[in-house]
């Protein structure tokens, strides 16, 4: 496919390596069209490199990896037209560190960022998912053993359906992919934030993740 990933940041970069890695056209999106780590990135991977409107009209998928804060503003950057119709992957966290660390987590309007970037952007197939480990258990998830989950949340069955067929490519297995229901179960996901940084606290830069058991 070709893919979109809005985003430089570690998450962002992380990504699109995986993605690159796996066989699709991936255009990294920035600011600007002569962003340094874009640049870099694409020299490294053999991606490409352009401004958010750029990648995201190049794309068939979009992914969002950018800070939760600003990501309204760089899908607004993004276009649109540019978006309409296609997946939005929504991986991010409005997460506020104006008070330090741990950050307080953001709820737009009561609800959850990926509610309102639906709101903002109807035509747009949003799936809110990964936003509940770090980059690197997101692209590989064997990174942690046993049984462990990832979430979807979405009002879409088909983007659903596209986007775990992406995170299997992912090394995701289909028993640790739970499906949630629509979009307004991003509230709970967004919210185990809190959790997962008060176990980063205690345990460590270390990989791991949240595992959902039943009897």
């Amino acid at each position: 496919m070709k893919i979109a990933v809005l985003g430089t940041g570690e998450v962002g970069r992380r990504l699109a390596t995986k993605l690159a890695s796996l066989g699709h056209e991936v255009t990294i999106g920035s600011r600007t069209a002569d962003n340094a780590e874009a640049k870099q990135w694409a020299a490294d991977n053999g991606g490409a490199h352009g401004t958010f409107a750029d990648a995201a009209g190049a794309a068939e998928l979009v992914v969002n990896a950018t800070g939760g804060l600003v990501s309204l503003a760089v899908l607004e950057a993004a276009g649109a037209d540019n978006l309409r119709g296609k997946v939005l992957v929504d991986v991010s966290n409005a997460l506020d560190f104006s008070s330090g660390f741990p950050p307080k987590v953001v709820t737009p309007d009561g609800g959850s960022l990926a509610e309102q970037l639906q709101k903002a952007f109807p035509e747009t197939r949003i799936v809110k998912t990964l936003n509940t480990m770090n980059n690197t258990v997101m692209v590989e998830p064997s990174r942690v053993p046993g049984h462990h989950n990832v979430f979807l949340s979405g009002n879409d069955e088909h983007a659903k359906a596209e986007v775990a067929a992406l995170l299997r490519s992912f090394g995701w297995a289909s028993a640790q992919i739970t499906d949630l229901g629509d979009l307004s179960s991003a509230r709970a996901t967004e919210l185990l934030m809190p959790l997962w940084l008060r176990l980063y606290g205690v345990l460590g830069p270390v990989d791991f993740n949240i595992s959902v058991v039943t009897a």
